[in-house]
């Protein structure tokens, strides 16, 4: 693969216009199909699960019982300045309200509270129900607001009127700010990692090329699938983080050639073939974990995972094709300025790649700048490993650059155990040195820390969001706060159970009974008179719960019902099913969390498998399976402690507490596998080339930290910022899960791959490398980062000779 990606750089390169010209060709048909077949009116954030009980009854009820089939909303009046609802001339004003809500489009019936009996207890509040007779996907797109404008009237002095219920839930939600934060915010981001605006820009620009392709074609998609408005501002928050990461390790590998004096064409064909291979394998494991979220069987996930798993596709291809051709419009310059400090950063990444025995033989400088070689012109410690002494008593250790000084261990070049030759060491390279340390230490404290985090997880209750997260200002939030507050939680989540009384020798007796039944069921606090139809010989009860949808007693309600299944047919002769938009999150819910176990343990696995092959190793992929578990955790207890428990929730947005989305830890499992194998190859495969020139394991891990922290730590930032600017959502759901995924990358990436990945690999040291002889012999040998295509690294002779004893 690297040197068909070598070769398909340099083509890109050579042909960059025709390259250009080709991509916005795509992105101009991606809106003209946008346009001419689908389009945003046509998104559908419906929730169903084929085959569930929920939508079994559903569909049933389609034929059966059409006005309670589709999607309903709520019109709560509520009566002030002491007045009551039922006085003469506030009922007055309802009725004539109601009539005008008859009247607004899709409405099939109006249920007025005063033949309802949904009238609070003091008189103040009342709440009538407009049912349609299509799910909320499907109604034309200002159907609510001219429910709204129907009943505006009533709003008068003495009267306030709120528009709310099940038809408002999950709406769509604007997202275009969110973009512009986060590209904003990685521009900058980008200008500070590299120096230059010219060079930050590109990887902006082929991100937004990707971004457009992926949710143009989307959305070209929703006339004939359902796409919810959730899985396109995910494939645009997956889409924009990924394609700027991907570029940055293309553009990084470009810029430090150039700085070593290669030539433009060469330089993005070669940068390409060795960062773009880890770009692809990268790339294909979110793709691959994505698009096992369709084997969940829920079609909002599916959309969702293949909606995402386009974005980071074309995110692959744009930083392969369309990125290196950009490079070749640059040509020149984006190479750093002579004496800039960009310059002085790379050539000193470049210069002090070796370890403390220096890629030449040029004596070994102190840190006083006293030479630490004899008088008598000896090397210092040469391949044999012996310790040469100028006269002082001090010996140089071979091949690991350290020095026993006196007894103090201290390197050569300095006291605080920085390289022997070339620059400084970069930042990354000083935490690197000093997590490992104390490496046991340091593994402690991640794993405490983390684990303490981790810890509200355990009490994570799952369930779809509804009007009880909505904005605190909406009317929506305002009507299910206030429908709590004076009827009961329970009418804002009531139970639909549908009775065939087909088989009852009595189907009326037998619905009356079932009623009765349900009704002695605890947390019930009131059933509906049952409605028949006597041509199919069903019959719908409503169930209003004495808690709200998403408390855990209503899931247990639900359950009762269902369990109660075989009594209630050998006493009544009738089949019950439990639906509406309640059973349906209870359903929703129940599937995910029997499908999380199994996903989790085949991403695990394929992670243990693809960085066994990359890696050669068993300590790499168990220490990245192990890492991976810690962050996840990690990352759910901090979701639970923000939106379930309230903790810090005011910082981005967050007034009330609730349920963590159903659909939030199978999403988070998918994404962050993938980018924590992204950062893992980037990181971890400089380690492995390093230890394999040098034999020396801390030495390599430092090593890798020079080479490869700066960058990984700038792609960190920068899709943490990306997902971190869709906090600004109005959607419950986009919000979580921009949350759960800013949250995860930034532990998974400084916490784990910065500090735990270190320590463990300090720790093992030479066993972190080992493979056993049999599986080395059969495994393939995986040149993901192209080592063969570019010059080997200068070696010095004396690593080159023998192996290290240093552990």
């Amino acid at each position: 693969m690297p040197a068909f990606l070598h070769r398909l750089g340099r083509l890109a390169f050579r042909r960059r216009r025709r390259m250009l010209a080709l991509w916005l060709a795509l992105v101009a048909a991606a809106v003209v199909c946008m346009t001419a077949f689908g389009g945003a009116g046509k998104l559908d954030n419906t929730f169903s699960i084929p085959g569930s009980e929920s939508q079994r009854a559903l569909d049933r009820m389609k034929t059966d019982f059409r006005t309670f089939s589709g999607t309903s909303a709520q019109i709560v009046f509520t009566a002030t300045d002491g007045q009551k609802v039922t006085d003469p001339a506030d009922s007055a004003r309802i009725r004539a309200a109601l009539d005008a809500a008859a009247s607004a489009p899709q409405v099939a019936k109006v249920v007025s509270p005063f033949d309802a009996h949904t009238i609070s207890a003091d008189g103040t509040t009342a709440v009538a129900q407009v049912r349609y007779e299509v799910p909320q996907s499907a109604l034309e797109p200002n159907a609510l607001d001219e429910l709204k404008s129907a009943v505006a009237g009533a709003n008068q002095q003495g009267m306030r009127v709120d528009v709310g219920g099940s038809a408002f839930g999950n709406a769509p939600s604007e997202s275009h700010r969110s973009d512009i934060i986060g590209v904003g915010v990685a521009l900058v981001i980008l200008t500070l990692t590299f120096g230059s605006l010219l060079t930050a820009g590109i990887p902006v620009v082929t991100a937004l090329f990707g971004v457009a392709t992926a949710i143009f074609g989307a959305l070209s998609l929703t006339g004939t699938v359902s796409i919810s408005s959730t899985a396109q501002s995910l494939a645009l928050m997956i889409g924009l983080a990924v394609g700027i990461d991907y570029a940055l390790f293309i553009v990084s590998r470009h810029r430090f050639h150039l700085a070593h004096g290669m030539e433009p064409e060469e330089s993005a064909a070669l940068a390409v073939g060795t960062a773009g291979g880890a770009v692809v394998f990268a790339g294909l494991t979110v793709v691959i974990a994505m698009t096992g979220l369709t084997v969940v069987g829920i079609p909002y996930l599916t959309a969702m995972g293949l909606a995402a798993a386009g974005a980071v596709l074309i995110a692959v291809l744009v930083a392969t094709t369309l990125l290196p051709a950009i490079l070749g419009f640059a040509g020149t310059r984006l190479t750093p300025g002579p004496g800039s400090r960009a310059m002085r950063r790379e050539q000193a990444v470049g210069g002090a790649g070796e370890d403390a025995v220096g890629a030449t033989d040029d004596s070994l400088a102190s840190a006083t700048g006293e030479n630490v070689l004899s008088g008598t012109g000896d090397n210092v410690a040469g391949g044999t490993g012996e310790s040469v002494a100028d006269g002082t008593g001090e010996s140089v250790a071979s091949r690991t650059g350290e020095i026993v000084a006196g007894g103090t261990g201290e390197h050569v070049a300095s006291r605080t155990g920085e390289h022997v030759t070339g620059a400084a060491a970069n930042a990354a390279e000083r935490w690197f040195r000093l997590v490992t340390r104390r490496p046991l230490l340091t593994l402690v404290a991640v794993v405490a820390s983390l684990g303490a985090l981790a810890w509200p997880a355990h009490d994570m209750r799952l369930a779809l969001p509804d009007n009880g997260t909505a904005p605190k200002s909406s009317s929506q939030r305002i009507a299910f706060d206030r429908v709590g507050e004076k009827l009961g939680p329970g009418f804002n989540g009531p139970l639909l159970v549908l009775a065939d009384t087909g088989h009852s020798s009595d189907p009326t007796t037998a619905a009356q009974r079932v009623a009765a039944t349900i009704g002695a069921l605890p947390d019930v606090a009131t059933v509906g008179k049952p409605v028949a139809n006597p041509a199919t010989h069903t019959a719908l009860i409503q169930v209003i719960p004495d808690s709200a949808p998403s408390d855990p007693a209503t899931k247990t309600l639900v359950n009762s019902i269902r369990d109660d299944r075989a009594a209630i047919l050998r006493d009544t002769g009738a089949t019950v099913q439990v639906t509406g938009s309640t059973a349906v999150s209870v359903d929703v819910a129940a599937k995910l969390n029997s499908a999380l176990i199994p996903f989790a343990a085949v991403v695990i696995g394929l992670s243990l498998l693809l960085l066994l092959l990359v890696f050669r190793s068993l300590v790499v992929p168990l220490k990245a399976a192990a890492g991976f578990l810690l962050s996840i955790a990690a990352t759910l207890g901090a979701v639970v402690g923000v939106f379930q428990l309230g903790h810090l929730g005011s910082l981005i947005g967050v007034d009330t507490t609730g349920p963590v989305s159903s659909f939030l830890p199978i999403i988070l499992l998918a994404v962050l596998f993938g980018l924590a194998m992204d950062y893992e190859v980037f990181l971890v495969s400089r380690m492995r080339e390093s230890y394999l020139h040098t034999r020396n394991p801390l030495g390599a891990v430092h090593s890798g930290a020079r080479h490869s922290g700066r960058v990984v730590t700038a792609a960190a930032l920068i899709m943490t910022s990306v997902f971190a600017a869709f906090l600004t959502s109005d959607s419950t759901m986009l919000k979580q899960i921009a949350f759960a995924l800013a949250a995860g990358v930034l532990l998974d990436a400084f916490v784990i791959r910065m500090t735990f990945v270190p320590a463990v690999l300090a720790l093992t040291r030479h066993a972190a490398w080992w493979l056993p002889k049999l599986l080395e012999r059969r495994l393939p040998e995986l040149d993901i980062e192209g080592d063969r295509l570019g010059p080997a690294p200068a070696v010095p002779e004396s690593v080159a000779l023998t192996p290290s004893t240093a552990d």
